[in-house]
């Protein structure tokens, strides 16, 4: 059974952590997506410099070969935006979001509490206006992120579950 899931959201949604731990209950390798960014683009997030869709893009069709290349995976990526997680399944169709839903106020309280993340809570406000949520036509579920983990994991696995395996 071929299991691609991207675990999505902004940044200080849970994104790593979920994805850890969803990986481990599924048997699936898991990959940050934050490894696979150039340097050039770390760099510039790293001096609170937001990204533009220009370095965006290559990066996207890196985490959407990623997924492609391995029958169970979760990928750890933001993937704010609609037509970001369309560039993500013209590469990896079958995939499968899961959104971490987390209010704004919390995500800041995340951000500043986080150590030895590039990262810099100066940009949560370009992360959080770029946010498209899934929509209805999208192959996904919204997770509310303030809840323990594994009860995240419970509710996207029950959705993989109920959507059936990718066919891939």
């Amino acid at each position: 059974m071929s299991i691609r899931i991207v675990v999505m959201g902004p940044s200080g949604s849970g994104k790593s952590t979920v994805g850890r731990a969803l990986a481990e209950a599924l048997a699936a390798r898991f990959v940050d997506g934050d490894d696979l960014h150039p340097l050039t683009s770390v760099d510039k997030m790293a001096a609170g410099i937001p990204l533009e869709d220009e370095d965006r893009m290559p990066w996207l069709r890196v985490v959407g070969e990623t997924l492609r290349a391995h029958e169970r995976i979760v990928v750890a990526c933001s993937a704010l935006r609609r037509r970001y997680r369309d560039a993500i399944r013209a590469e990896a169709p079958e995939a499968f979001f899961a959104e971490l839903v987390v209010d704004r106020a919390v995500l800041a309280e995340r951000m500043r509490s986080r150590v030895d993340h590039f990262m810099p809570a100066s940009l949560l406000d370009s992360q959080v206006a770029a946010l498209e949520p899934l929509e209805e036509d999208e192959r996904g579920v919204r997770v509310e992120a303030t809840q323990e983990p594994a009860r995240e994991v419970d509710a996207i696995t029950a959705a993989v579950l109920r959507r059936g395996p990718s066919e891939g």
